[in-house]
């Protein structure tokens, strides 16, 4: 053998010695099943990447310097030698290269396992950007100072404590949000989603289950399938809508457009242009300065505040009373109608405002009036039911 070949072989065998003793094996039984348990360790990386085609992924973050893993797998047959074989034919891999941790897990053959995957990792918490993608199985990630990615064909996502982004994405199961110091963005075909406090903007949609946000600094998108979506506080423009369940909205400080197929609506507080809409449902809007609202078939209660930023705004029912409360010193023009009163009336506690029938009880019923010298217009239209205009305390 000459000494090229020698110093080969002796490179070759070292770093075999160092991949055993970073690695650790052992097949034990667990109940009527088997389960193999890898544990090992990696250099400290920027970014982590794991792709593996089933199981579920779980990422830590803490003080550690380096990476550590335990993977745990789990074959469901009474026999070791067949469990090893599937223990053999899913093949796990971990290296570093370059800035990049890589841990990768694949089937070698095509065929159906009875088969489930665990993958735990510890990781130094100041990474910049952790990205795990799994075929089947739940992700939980948490304390990464970065950014994080999660994809998972089939299971739910729990992530809190990430000091970047955040994308999720599920084919069908619930998606949990805690504390995000960047954007969020989050899909998911079937199932709950819950945000926290997030720093940046949101984009979230489910395709059936409800929606809840804590709070957002920024703007959000919300949409639901079907279910309710809830929003306690957004510090800029929020787009809501559902196909057909309940909105309540908190404290708004943007533009807020929400829609619903058939739902209430209700909003605490906008400090700027409301448009609201459902197909059937009551409508309250509190604490606002402009707004556009309009159900096929519900009520609608109004509270109108001062603001140095005022646009029309028009309140609309087909089926249903409009009861609005204005501040004393908004300027105003008010404008308002029921088109087949069919015994409902107009009241109204202010003054200016003058009302007046036309064809009798089951004709229409008309208001018109300059509040404080007249200003924005606020039209008022219902086709069969009452119109309240009060004076707010």
């Amino acid at each position: 053998m000459n000494v090229n070949k020698l110093v080969k072989l002796v490179v070759v065998l070292l770093a075999l010695s160092a991949l055993a003793t970073a690695q650790q094996s052992r097949v034990y039984r667990e109940g009527g099943n088997w389960t193999q348990e890898i544990a090992g360790n990696l250099n400290a990386a920027k970014n982590l990447r794991v792709q593996v085609d089933m199981g579920s992924v779980r990422v830590q973050g803490g003080s550690e310097t380096g990476i550590s893993y335990v993977i745990r797998s789990r074959a469901y047959t009474s026999s070791e030698e067949t469990a090893r074989r599937e223990f053999a034919s899913y093949k796990v891999n971990a290296a570093v290269r370059g800035d990049t941790a890589w841990i990768s897990a694949e089937w070698q053959s095509g065929r159906v396992h009875k088969f489930s995957g665990e993958f735990i990792i510890n990781v130094p918490g100041n990474m910049e950007f952790v990205k795990v993608a799994t075929g089947g199985g739940a992700i939980d990630g948490t304390g990464i100072a970065g950014r994080m990615e999660a994809e998972t064909g089939g299971g739910s996502i729990h992530l809190d404590n990430i000091g970047g982004s955040v994308s999720a994405e599920t084919g069908g199961d619930k998606v949990e949000v805690g504390s995000i110091g960047g954007d969020v963005k989050i899909q998911t075909g079937g199932g709950r989603v819950t945000i926290g406090s997030v720093r940046g903007n949101v984009s979230a949609s489910t395709g059936g289950g409800d929606l809840l946000l804590v709070s957002s600094q920024q703007g959000a998108v919300l949409e639901a399938g079907g279910g309710n979506i809830q929003v306690q506080q957004c510090g800029g423009r929020l787009r809501v809508s559902t196909g057909g369940g309940n909105i309540d909205l908190g404290n708004v400080v943007g533009p807020v457009e929400v829609d619903t197929g058939g739902g209430s609506i209700r909003l605490a507080s906008a400090k700027a242009m409301v448009h609201a809409e459902t197909g059937a449902g009551r409508i309250e809007l509190n604490g606002v300065t402009s707004a556009r609202a309009e159900t096929g078939a519900g009520g609608i209660v109004a509270r109108f505040v001062p603001s140095s930023e005022r646009n029309e705004s028009a309140l609309e029912t087909a089926v249903g009373d409009i009861t609005v409360y204005l501040a004393p010193t908004l300027s105003m023009t008010i404008r308002a109608a029921i088109e087949a009163a069919n015994g409902h009336k107009i009241t109204s506690d202010f003054s200016a405002i003058q009302i007046s029938t036309e064809g009798g009880e089951w004709g229409t019923v008309t208001a018109r009036g300059d509040l404080n010298g007249g200003g924005p217009v606020l039209k008022l239209r219902t086709t069969t039911g009452n119109i309240v205009i009060r004076r707010s305390q």
